[in-house]
């Protein structure tokens, strides 16, 4: 029934198509000859009437006029329409004028017809338009909760619509600090002024809702407009992503309330993408850790710049069938293989990398747990972080791999605990490693990334939830943060920059005193000051209360982009590597504080008894 129905409405849009030919042919001659037609035009009109039908006809049923409806017709169909009718007119001279036909048809009306023509088919397609979104969206009355929307962006355009059609909310008006669209309208939603405007037309309409819609790129304009909506007391909702809203893939269903990783924005990452096509397109990359928060986000920007294959690795089982489960949801085109495997296991690393023969391979696997590895787990750490790094670059070398980026951690730099320890050997592991040729070791540090799963963020909100008490170890401990997209994309870009035994460390902006982070993630949950109890506990064991991005000794260099800079550390040679590794091997003889009190000799910034 559905198909006969599009073959209906096809045909009806065609006999609407044919007609106006006809129509548009004598309104031609009408304007020609000023609404007096001689009889002999008139005569040659109808004598050369069924010839331009074949050639529109035949131009109409060539194009692709007839897969779109009236309904949603737009730019893209207007495109067409003029493409399809000049095209048309221009096949029309040939008979009109090489054949020798015995009737004369004026030069004037070629060109008079092919406009009038667009204007009838493409003006009929567009009332129907108009029509039907009048019928849906503006015949209503203004009931509804009153609402404003923070952010004259395109995607107003579609929530308005989403809005309207809904009748939940009434939308009062827009605010921007973007002065070039004050006064304007927004399909006839009035763009007031700026965002300071919000308490006067709150107190006016009684406002009871705000709808952010700013993008990520104007996250000081955002968390402004976000703060002031707080202070009101208003309900703050919040679009997961500009770009859906615009392309209609989130509706205004999904409209979510605001959460703290909103008010942490950064400025948006600006991409060499031509660069990393190169680099990613038709080859096999390889993510160890593919299923925790990093290694998952890695494997997601990679396949936007449609690699060949990309070979997620992981130990546990669990979280690579919850990335396998989400990448079919999206059905990404990429091949993906998932694979069960320890970094540790040798031989099984030699298989995987003989067969699949990745280009580049991005290490995202380790233990990061500060305060779990550092106690009873020492030994554990030091072999899965040191060793298996080790082992894995061992068989990337044997397997040629071009690049293997390892994904350390800010707390790799003068670290007071295990796990940014063994990250810093780690990174000492790669320096050993590398050659003057074959495979090329590079590093990137970087800070805290939000909603990870060792997040301090989904620990508040859970605590939270419970009625409290937020738990914080210090009043003055203070975190670097990034979003995961933003530390993927940079990863895989100092991917593409990097040479050979280079030590990247990502712009993390300015650090966040975790006790403000606190305050202000019981706002967002509607709790007045006080009313959510703060406990500090006390540093836990290897625990700093600020993280740095540069050793004591370290230097830093800028690069070609702005955001990643190179660390210029020691150098460790293949030498020393083989002794480091020597001592790995011994470490589960040795009881845990022995074993940290030997760090030091490898990592001389090391100080485990240190809590600054």
């Amino acid at each position: 029934m559905k198909k006969l129905t599009l073959n209906l409405r096809s045909i009806f849009a065609f006999a609407h198509d044919i007609f106006a030919v006809v129509f548009t042919w004598f309104a031609a001659y009408a304007f020609r000859f000023n609404f007096d037609i001689p009889a002999e035009h008139y005569a040659n009109a109808y004598q050369s009437l069924w010839i331009v039908l074949f050639f529109y006809g035949l131009a109409f049923l060539f194009s692709r006029f007839y897969r779109g409806t009236w309904r949603f017709v737009g730019l893209l169909d207007l495109k067409r329409m003029f493409i399809t009718v000049i095209t048309a007119s221009i096949a029309l001279n040939v008979p009109f004028f090489f054949s020798g036909y015995s009737f004369y048809v004026p030069r004037s009306i070629l060109i008079l017809h092919p406009i009038l023509l667009i204007l009838v088919i493409g003006g009929s397609r567009f009332m129907y338009r108009i029509f039907k979104e009048y019928i849906a969206y503006g015949s209503h009355d203004s009931s509804g909760s009153p609402l404003i929307i923070i952010g004259a962006e395109d995607a107003a355009v579609s929530l308005i619509k989403d809005i309207q059609k809904a009748r939940t909310w009434n939308v009062i008006g827009i605010l921007d600090n973007i002065t070039q669209m004050h006064g304007r309208e927004i399909l006839g939603v009035k763009v007031y002024g700026g965002i300071n405007l919000l308490p006067k037309i709150t107190n006016a309409y009684k406002v009871k809702n705000v709808i952010v819609l700013m993008t990520e790129a104007r996250f000081q304009d955002r968390s402004e407009a976000i703060n002031l909506a707080n202070q009101l007391k208003l309900k703050v909702l919040i679009a997961p992503k500009i770009d859906d809203l615009i392309t209609g893939k989130v509706t205004i269903s999904q409209i979510r309330p605001i959460e703290i990783e909103d008010l942490l924005g950064r400025e948006t990452v600006d991409l060499d993408n031509s660069g990393i096509k190169n680099l990613i397109k038709d080859k096999v990359i390889m993510v160890t850790g593919a299923g925790g928060s990093i290694g998952s986000e890695l494997c997601r920007q990679i396949a936007k710049f449609k690699p060949g294959k990309i070979i997620c690795f992981d130990i546990s089982e669990y979280a690579l069938y919850q990335l396998q489960s989400e990448f079919s949801r999206l059905a990404i085109n990429t091949e993906t293989i998932y694979l069960v495997g320890d970094v540790k296991n040798k031989k099984s690393l030699e298989k995987i990398l003989s067969l699949y023969k990745p280009a580049l391979l991005f290490h995202a696997a380790a233990y990061k747990h500060v305060p779990m590895m550092e106690q009873n787990n020492v030994a554990e750490a030091l072999t899965n972080n040191v060793f298996g790094t080790y082992i894995l670059a061992k068989a990337c070398q044997k397997a040629k791999v071009e690049k293997f980026i390892l994904v350390s951690t800010d707390k790799a730099v003068n670290p007071t605990n295990v796990m940014g320890a063994s990250k810093r050997l780690a990174e000492m592991v790669c320096q050993g490693m590398q050659k003057e040729s074959g495979t090329k070791f590079l590093m990137v540090r970087f800070g805290n990334v939000l909603g990870s799963s060792g997040s301090v963020i989904p620990k508040f909100r859970e605590q939270i939830k419970m009625g409290g008490p937020v738990t914080i170890t210090h009043p003055k401990i203070t975190r670097y943060f990034m979003s995961i997209s933003e530390a993927a994309q940079l990863v895989i870009q100092a991917g593409l920059i990097g040479g050979r035994g280079e030590i990247f460390v990502l712009d993390m902006g300015k650090p966040i005193k975790i006790k403000d982070l606190a305050n202000k993630m019981i706002e967002l949950s509607g709790l007045q000051k006080g009313e959510i109890a703060i406990k500090y506990i006390g540093l836990r064991p290897g625990e700093k209360l600020y993280e740095e991005l540069l050793a004591y000794d370290e230097l830093s260099l800028p690069t070609s982009h702005k955001k990643i800079k190179t660390a210029k550390a020691k150098h460790f040679d293949a030498r020393s590597l083989s002794k480091l590794l020597t001592w790995i091997e011994s470490t589960n003889n040795y009881d845990e504080d022995h074993i940290k009190k030997q760090i030091t000799k490898w990592v001389k910034e090391y100080n485990p008894y240190l809590n600054v």
